[in-house]
């Protein structure tokens, strides 16, 4: 019941989106340490493949290093870009929190037979 496309696709996206959060506070909190490489979070293209062949469970997560370029002290974590990504996965993982919930008000409908 929990396993469908759409269902799995969501659970794939919210901890891909979840984990690009941490990374995300992981670079800023490092904006200073010298010779630090931001993280960057990558899913999504898997997750549309994996969707496309039917199986979006077997999608994973990855962190990549950026290859933005360094300052002098050899870190190269971007406030701005990171201040971005940041309102920007917000705004995405409250949408699929709230496909979830969708998805899952439908259920509860069809169990209490509404």
């Amino acid at each position: 019941m929990f396993d469908d496309v759409t269902s799995s696709a969501l659970r794939v996206a919210a901890s891909g989106l979840a984990l690009r959060q941490r990374v995300i506070a992981d670079n800023i909190a490092n904006i200073e340490t010298p010779g630090f490489r931001a993280g960057k979070v990558q899913f999504e293209q898997e997750l549309g493949a994996a969707v496309a062949g039917g199986s979006p469970a077997q999608a994973r997560p990855s962190v990549a290093e950026s290859l933005e370029p360094t300052r002098l002290n050899g870190n190269n974590v971007n406030l701005d870009e990171e201040t971005l990504s940041n309102l920007d996965t917000g705004l995405r993982y409250q949408m699929v929190l709230r496909a979830l919930d969708s998805k899952f008000a439908h259920l509860r409908d069809v169990i209490r037979g509404s």
